[in-house]
């Protein structure tokens, strides 16, 4: 077995596993935050049931996504060694500072949000519940920041056969990972919104609880619209520094060949691996625009990329399509919710429908993290080290029993904690108090 492929597969088994826990845990976390704050401000009681309830969810989300995480960072040293000691200088330190400035502070100050209810003044206990949305989120600046320098290296020197920091506020600062924060904080708001929706939705349907889900079906709708709306105008500005960073990546998510100005793109298209297989119904110039905003620009096209620096076309545009779909079908779920808040049990065909909304976030945010990382192959740090390079001397049958144990375990958390999370829904806000 290929240990390559196999090491691939691995990590992109555990991203994609963890980062179905991430998302809620920084979208919700926010939310929770803000019913507490309406409690203070208010004094109404049915804030303080809804922080509770909500937060009991977040805190289950929250243990699964941290136990999904664990493998990943020991993954970086069983898997991808030659990675490790190439970069290391750099991408280590920023998850080390994503481990002590972030991550700790956000776990303790979730120990203090779920033990101080009784010890703390509610003022001081919203304060609390900030904090744990703060340092989720701070979390997330730090990891993409990492990401951002395998997209688009900056900062580093080539020093002793490896690269070395040398500009830490080239790296920080780095305009593509602050894209990518701004584009994955807006799916986590989008996936928090539509999971308090769908939820409401299913507890209305059944006529339970209707006061405490009827205002929950309104904040989530608020938040799923405003963030379905915004993810889909900061992903076209996302759009555009890939074009500028990374135009092999542009130029497979829509399987452009020819480089040209006044670039088409296809209302009917097939890719293939070597060109297109259908093409039809051209708009003339809209590539150009959407890449540059500017209909006569140059977009590169594929056959000016040696075949060996190419990324997987069919993967890279299949799923960039089923991202910009799902976003597209999401301000409209959104919308109707939101302009049917007030007498939405007029509509139970649609509180029915909300539940099965819930999942398309998620499969948005899965498919543009394909997008990410299968557009930057065949480079794991983009133009500087090739995946091929950087994994670890072992055998594909050691990558293998690995994968084969983490998928099982995995499955093991994942059924557990969707039972967890089940039952808890199920009860409802009383069983939260």
């Amino acid at each position: 077995m290929d240990a390559i492929l196999l090491s691939r597969l691995q990590f992109a088994a555990a991203t994609m596993f963890h980062f179905i826990f991430v998302p809620l845990t920084l979208g919700l976390s926010v939310l929770i935050a803000g019913m507490e704050t309406a409690y203070v401000r208010t004094g109404k009681e049915l804030y303080l049931r809804m922080a509770k309830f909500w937060g009991k969810l977040f805190l289950i989300n929250f243990v699964l996504g941290v136990v999904t995480g664990i493998t990943l960072e020991f993954q970086f040293g069983t898997n991808w060694s030659r990675y490790s000691a190439y970069v290391g200088d750099i991408f280590g330190s920023l998850l080390a500072i994503e481990a002590t400035a972030a991550f700790f502070l956000e776990s303790t100050f979730i120990g203090v949000w779920v033990f101080g209810w009784k010890k703390l003044s509610p003022k001081a206990h919203a304060i609390v519940a900030w904090l744990v949305a703060g340092a989720g989120n701070l979390s997330a600046v730090w990891i993409l920041i990492a990401n951002g320098f395998m997209q688009n290296p900056l900062g580093y020197v080539i020093r002793n056969g490896r690269a070395e920091l040398n500009d830490f506020m080239a790296v920080v600062l780095n305009p593509f990972a602050w894209q990518q924060f701004a584009h994955t904080i807006l799916g986590a708001f989008c996936v928090a919104g539509f999971f308090v929706l769908g939820i409401s939705a299913w507890h209305l349907a059944r006529k339970s609880h209707e006061e405490f889900f009827n205002a929950s079906l309104r904040i989530g709708a608020g938040v799923a619209l405003a963030a379905s709306i915004l993810v889909a105008v900061q992903g076209h500005f996302h759009g555009n520094e890939v074009a500028r960073v990374q135009p092999v990546k542009l130029a497979a998510m829509e399987s452009h060949w020819e480089t040209r100005a006044n670039a088409p793109m296809y209302l009917l298209q097939i890719p293939g691996e070597n060109g297109n297989v259908l093409e039809a119904l051209p708009v003339p110039s809209l590539l150009s625009i959407l890449a540059y905003n500017d209909p006569n620009a140059v977009v590169k096209g594929l056959n000016d990329v040696p075949a060996a620096d190419r990324p997987p076309v069919a993967i890279t545009f299949w799923a960039f399509r089923a991202m910009v779909g799902i976003g597209t079908i999401m301000p409209l779920i959104a919308l109707f919710a939101w302009v049917k808040r007030r007498d939405i049990g007029k509509y139970p065909w649609f509180l029915k429908l909300l539940p099965w909304a819930i999942p398309l976030p998620y499969l948005g945010l899965q498919a543009g993290w394909i997008v990410a990382e299968v557009g930057r192959q065949p480079w794991i740090v983009h133009g500087l080290m090739r995946t091929s390079d950087a994994v670890s001397p072992i055998s594909g049958g050691q990558v293998g029993f690995t994968l084969a144990a983490i998928i099982v375990l995995y499955t093991l958390l994942g059924a557990a904690g969707f039972f967890l999370a089940g039952r808890a829904v199920k009860q409802g806000p009383d069983a939260a108090r």
